[in-house]
């Protein structure tokens, strides 16, 4: 294969324009890349055979999730399992042809065209792609928990059709981009009911930081199901479990945190995992995104499970035996005594746990102080975190909001700032954690229910939304805000690279969406 790549999907890449040599600042080869591209060309061909023959069934729409969550940013870093799934999309394209006139007619697109074309094209294009990457990453989880709805699988094809289809132009696309935040909605209170009615609805709990002697795990990526049954299989045999990253959340859901040896929260965000995972003295399981190349000090003790892969790392298949993972741990046996860790701001503990069900809850409180003045504003500071500089730019945001203000915060970006004590307002607490990025339709509906409480629109509320972004799940959710009217958002710390001037001044124009500037001169114009 070439040895030359092209990939402006993520916030890192290469000069704020596009990774285009050997390797992608994430550690993606130029091989592994090529073959995505490739895969995503499959599916594409997959999505018009099976749009020409109306013969989609339920192992394609399975199919489309696993491929197109296979090309999300830090998932996959093998090309062998990468060319296993694009061999999968063919069997199935073969399978779903009803005559020998459709086979080849839908063959797999080349990705290149996408890449190549007029740029106000392949940056809608881009978004609609992106964003139906990151859609699936939500819908594979839900379907791990058994909750599908159909109009999103037929979405998934409806979308991936277009994208092969050169004849679209910008008034075809344009509303296609904003049907992926629609559906992206529908898509994200599927998996919010699906975690809510298996694991309970969270509840604020106040999690530490400290590791306790002995045999431990630490789970890390989103997938709350491969936590529960790690702690199934672990239960009574001395191992305590801690989550990493995105998995913190889970301390929030009565059904996990019931787990006696579900104990606590092992270092921060995922670009800080190769400092922090250095000569650890237990393994690491990787559930999903957001996985780095691991340094040879720790390389042996990292395991990966569903789409996550990397070449030589043992990978526990669909049976889900963790026994490999569960042996590792007791063989290496842990720190000899507690080790007290701290957040990167010196805290010792982290609250989560406030989801929507709970805040809502409190909407009665919430709007009686707002009403006496004693809250005068809520700003939304959350998304995506990474190593990228200028991210200090949300933990400074949030120090210096006033302190009659509230910040909700959601995904990895609170990583920044969730460890600092900003106190509580007659009784509500300043910094709520509502979850992971998969739990982002909790932000929306808690933003929805304020502006039902108040009897005005979301952008009438005193609620100013500064985001941060870095991979494809943070690009469908924007397109969710987008779709929804939200305007005056600004976001960071970059600009996509894959926005062209035409499509970003449109943004602009229609939905008065920002880059972050300086902190100070921000917080007035929220605040104003």
């Amino acid at each position: 294969m070439t040895k030359e790549m092209f990939c402006f999907q993520c916030e890192q890449t290469a000069g704020s324009n596009a990774c285009t040599g050997a390797m992608g600042v994430c550690g993606k080869t130029a091989d592994v890349s090529n073959l995505q591209d490739e895969l995503t060309g499959a599916l594409i061909g997959l999505a018009q055979t099976a749009i020409n023959t109306g013969k989609a069934r339920k192992e394609t729409y399975n199919l489309i999730l696993e491929g197109l969550f296979t090309t999300v940013t830090n998932v996959n870093f093998n090309d062998q399992t990468v060319a296993e799934v694009t061999a999968k999309i063919h069997e199935e394209t073969k399978a779903i042809n009803v005559s020998d006139q459709t086979i080849g007619k839908y063959s797999d697109y080349n990705l290149k065209n996408l890449w190549t074309t007029d740029e106000d094209i392949r940056s809608l294009k881009s978004l609609i792609l992106f964003g139906i990457r990151g859609m699936a990453a939500y819908a594979y989880h839900a379907m791990v928990l058994d909750y599908r709805d159909d109009e999103v699988d037929e979405f998934f094809i409806k979308a991936l059709a277009a994208l092969g289809d050169e004849s679209l132009g910008m008034d075809e696309l344009l509303p296609l981009v904003l049907e992926v935040g629609k559906i992206n909605l529908k898509c994200m209170e599927l998996l919010d009911r699906a975690n809510t009615e298996t694991f309970g609805n969270p509840e604020p709990n106040e999690v530490s930081l400290e590791v306790e002697k002995g045999p431990f795990i630490v789970v890390t990526g989103h997938d709350l199901y491969d936590l529960k049954l790690l702690l199934d299989q672990t239960e009574g045999k001395g191992i305590n479990i801690y989550t990493h990253g995105e998995m913190l959340p889970a301390h929030g859901y009565p059904e996990l945190k019931k787990y006696s040896h579900l104990k606590g929260n092992f270092g921060t965000a995922w670009q800080n995992q190769q400092k922090e995972f250095d000569n650890i003295p237990g393994p690491i399981l990787f559930t999903t995104n957001c996985l780095m190349p691991p340094k040879t000090s720790y390389k042996d003790r990292v395991f990966t499970t569903e789409v996550v892969s990397f070449p030589d790392l043992v990978h526990v298949g669909p049976d889900k035996d963790f026994t490999p993972v569960i042996n590792k741990a007791l063989e290496l046996g842990g720190y000899k005594e507690n080790q007290s860790f701290t957040g990167i701001n010196g805290g010792k503990t982290v609250t989560t746990g406030f989801g929507h069900n709970t805040v809502i809850s409190l909407a009665d409180k919430i709007v009686d102080q707002v009403k006496s003045g004693n809250i005068s504003h809520f700003f939304l500071v959350g998304g995506c975190d990474g190593a990228k500089p200028g991210r200090n730019y949300y933990t400074d945001f949030v120090e210096k909001a006033p302190k009659d203000t509230v910040i909700l915060t959601v995904a990895c970006g609170k990583y920044r700032f969730n460890d600092l004590d900003l106190g509580d307002i007659n009784g509500i607490p300043r910094l709520l954690d509502v979850g992971q990025c998969n739990d982002a339709f909790g932000a929306i509906k808690i933003a929805l229910a304020l502006a039902e409480a108040f009897d005005c629109g979301v952008n009438d509320l005193p609620l100013s939304m500064v985001l941060s972004w870095y991979e494809q799940k943070a690009v469908c959710i924007l397109l969710t805000l987008l779709y929804l009217g939200i305007k005056n958002i600004k976001l960071g710390p970059t600009l996509p690279a894959f926005v062209s001037k035409n499509v970003l001044d449109y943004l602009v124009e229609n939905y008065n969406i920002a880059p972050i500037g300086d902190v100070d001169e921000d917080l007035k114009d929220c605040l104003n």
